[in-house]
């Protein structure tokens, strides 16, 4: 089951609109001008806030993922699944 975080890599304020398009597998920067859309119409600011707050942050399973240019991207490994993850918080 896919879940809604706030990304840190893919972040520009609170990383809501990375988690976002992340999230339906969208450009955030498509998410980020429909946003600037909502905040010129004067509802999206406060939603925005409202979103940092709810959404949690990426758990630090995922974070460990992070590359460097350097490193050798495997694309072929698929992500965790809950299983894995529950195993790493037990660790």
């Amino acid at each position: 089951m896919k879940r809604l975080y706030r990304t840190p890599n893919d972040r520009i304020l609170g990383g809501v609109c990375g988690g976002i398009g992340y999230y339906f597998d969208i450009d955030p920067v498509i998410i980020r001008i429909l946003w600037a859309l909502f905040i010129l119409c004067g509802t999206g600011l406060l939603i925005y806030i409202i979103c940092w707050i709810i959404i949690p942050s990426e758990p630090k399973i995922f974070l460990s993922r992070i590359f460097t240019p350097e490193d050798d991207i495997d694309t072929s490994t698929p992500p965790p699944n809950e299983a894995e993850i529950e195993e790493q918080e037990e660790i």
